[in-house]
């Protein structure tokens, strides 16, 4: 009997024009019928450290005062074998659409397809969620649910039973995939940091037994990375 997973997705500078030249998008996954045994964990790790049950977990609330709570939760990942994480760390500074007859979006969502693709086991099922970023998230989300459908052959919704929009602040796997996917973006980006940050990279490192800047085996099961670089990547599709 197929398993029903649930895949939560994020994604960090991934405008053509933002300024930045790498951008980043995760997801974090687990069966359906532990999600919420896993919710629950991340919220008494938020009770124990006393912070509100509402607090929201991001890479951008990383600080001294805090870095207890977000160790916890980084060994908490690595010590569940029910949660596993995919990144997809890209380099858009080779970026060329118009040589590709592609407009940004269709290339986000190819992006998208593929950081997905590995976790998409066609024996099972899967809801996918995404954290909803602005005004176009809907549109994001139809067309994504079309791509994902399409690329697997899921014309009776079989794999993918919905792709669905959420607020991070509802969902604490989600937050878990803001803090992942930030963690590695920002090491890869070399810019100054604070050293609360510097220690929970560092764990990152230990834990998973990686350096953040190159990919993994593609079926690694645990914490897995891709890099795509413009140039290489476009040459080869």
């Amino acid at each position: 009997m197929a398993d029903l997973y649930n895949v939560y997705c994020d994604e960090s500078c991934h405008l053509e024009r933002d300024q930045s030249p790498l951008m980043m998008l995760g997801a974090v996954w687990c069966r359906a019928d532990t999600s919420r045994q896993i919710s629950d964990r991340l919220r008494e790790f938020k009770k124990k450290h006393c912070l509100a049950s509402d607090f929201e977990v991001k890479w951008t609330k990383v600080s001294r005062g805090k870095i207890e709570f977000y160790l916890d939760l980084v060994d908490y990942f690595f010590d569940d074998d029910d949660l596993h994480f995919r990144g997809y760390l890209i380099e858009k500074s080779g970026l060329d659409h118009a040589s590709r007859r592609q407009t940004h979006d269709d290339w986000y969502y190819k992006m998208c397809f593929r950081m997905l693709e590995p976790v998409i086991d066609p024996r099972h099922r899967f809801c996918v969620y995404l954290d909803i970023k602005d005004t176009r998230s809907e549109l994001k989300r139809q067309r994504l649910e079309y791509e994902l459908r399409n690329k697997v052959h899921d014309h009776t919704d079989c794999v993918i039973s919905r792709v669905q929009q959420i607020r991070s602040h509802e969902s604490e796997i989600m937050q878990i995939t803001d803090l992942l996917i930030g963690a590695v973006l920002h090491h890869n980006r070399q810019v100054g940091t604070s050293e609360a940050k510097r220690t929970l990279i560092g764990r990152i490192q230990h834990r998973s037994g990686k350096d953040l800047t190159r990919r993994t085996w593609l079926l690694e099961p645990k914490f897995n990375l891709f890099r795509w670089q413009a140039t290489a990547g476009e040459q080869n599709e």
